[in-house]
């Protein structure tokens, strides 16, 4: 049969490349509130709002609601060609919140793709007020801005970058503000505001008077290291050595932003703005796949002066996305969930700490809000990870899916290939019991896994 020829009927033409390769996924039918079930009937306690996405729960109505609405509307029109109420609505009632002054929001589709129009807005930012010598970007190791070839070269973390090295290499890193591994070479790490201050200094430095376009950073580590916050004061002396230097503060809120880490943005930790930021995740709370760009109106207002942004992607500015986001954004403000994954955090955090702070094998426990964070080690006192062989983070996640939880995690975080962080972010209306169920399970499946790591 050649290529142009129709497939027989009732044979098998394709299938799905699922992101985990060797392993037979169970079936997702349903989902409410932090549980997921599957075709079997188990229910699984969703620990890790999927990738930390889910923010307002699973199986929320209102928003399949307004899904509903705007799609029986119209879904789809261009945004070179209309402008439409949803998105001008909802940038109206985020803006608020946004720590950014005069905000301009520029919708897309994830994470990635914000970061990538971040990156965007930086240069076009610089090109209008004829700068175009800065070019270079820093970040950080030890930091995870996405998987297109931008943001992951961008991003400082190596597991990821490894295969895909041929193709990277545009963008500049410093050290890690990661106080548990300061000084830890392999690590990439520092732990003291002034040391990572100097450092950034003369990152700039060496790469000459008016060359850095940008610093772009997690206010608080998700995935790579862990809800890992930086040390006291970094933020704001980071901050004032950008603003001092002409280069744009890029925050990458994709994690951290809409409550999660307890207050409405990561940086409102310290009360700093940024000149650019990239939202996601919470953003549509799991969903829409939506994510924001940010611009403040300083570096809007230039652009706009300086011919406009070269830049789009098909399905930006979607009337959909925007209404699903209004919802979600609703459902925070009228529950105050910002304030219950505060509340409930502080408790997530004592609740693991109980059981965990104290085992041989965990170097820490740690997080803001509800991200919290708990890294494995396989010796307490010189904080020597498990090697990447032993596979420990696997058999740990492994244990606690088979007791019905499911964890976020992450590895490379000690040196690049050796590390094990599990990651939790229920969503916010998880309830006490289920943090307790949470703490139990999640202790349970470590003690298990280690115990067969070191059998």
């Amino acid at each position: 049969m050649s290529a142009t020829d129709s497939t027989p009927s009732g044979e098998a033409t394709g299938r799905v490349f699922q992101r985990v390769i060797g392993r037979e996924l169970p079936v997702a039918i349903r989902a409410e509130g932090c549980t997921i079930w599957d075709a079997a009937g188990r229910a699984y306690l969703d620990a890790a709002g999927g990738a930390i996405v889910v923010n307002v729960g699973h199986g929320r109505q209102s928003v399949v609601d307004a899904m509903e609405r705007q799609a029986r509307a119209f879904t789809y029109v261009h945004g070179t060609t209309f402008t439409t109420e949803p998105l001008e609505a909802y940038a109206r009632a985020v803006g608020r919140y946004l720590p950014v002054d005069d905000p301009a929001i520029y919708p897309v589709s994830g994470g990635s793709e914000a970061i990538e129009s971040c990156l965007k807005l930086v240069r076009s930012y610089h090109l209008a007020r004829r700068e175009p010598d800065r070019t270079v970007v820093i970040a950080r190791w030890g930091s995870y801005h996405g998987n297109s070839l931008g943001a992951l070269d961008l991003s400082g973390r190596e597991p990821l970058r490894r295969p895909y090295e041929p193709w990277l290499g545009r963008f500049r890193h410093v050290s890690a503000a990661y106080p548990y591994r300061a000084g830890e070479t392999a690590a990439h790490a520092l732990g003291d505001t002034g040391a990572l201050v100097a450092e950034l200094e003369a990152a700039i430095a060496a790469a000459g008077q008016g060359r850095v376009a940008a610093f772009v950073a997690e206010p608080i580590v998700g995935a790579t290291l862990g809800a890992v916050a930086p040390p006291d004061g970094y933020w704001p002396a980071i901050a004032d050595v950008c603003r001092r230097h002409g280069v744009l503060l890029v925050a990458d809120e994709v994690m951290t932003g809409f409550g999660r880490t307890g207050r409405w943005f990561g940086l409102d930790h310290w009360g700093v703005r940024a000149d650019v930021m990239a939202a996601a995740k919470g953003v549509a709370g799991g969903y829409f796949p939506l994510g924001l760009a940010v611009a403040s109106g300083t570096v809007y207002e230039t652009i706009a002066a300086g011919g406009g942004f070269v830049h789009g992607f098909t399905y930006s500015h979607s009337p959909v996305g925007a209404a699903v986001a209004a919802e979600v954004l609703r459902i925070i403000e009228t529950e105050d969930l910002v304030q219950a994954s505060a509340t409930k955090g502080e408790r997530l955090l004592a609740l693991v700490g109980d059981r965990l702070a104290g085992h041989p094998n965990v170097g820490e426990v740690r997080g803001r809000g509800l991200l919290v964070g708990v890294e494995l080690v396989a010796d307490r006192a010189t904080r020597r990870s498990f090697p990447r062989s032993a596979r420990l983070i696997e058999k740990v996640m492994d244990h606690a899916r088979d007791a019905g939880l499911l964890i976020y995690h992450g590895t490379g975080n000690a040196d690049g290939t050796n590390g094990d962080t599990v990651l939790l972010g229920p969503p916010f209306v998880v309830s006490y019991d289920e943090l307790v169920a949470i703490a139990d399970r999640l202790a349970d499946a470590v003690e298990r896994a280690v115990a067969g790591a070191t059998a």
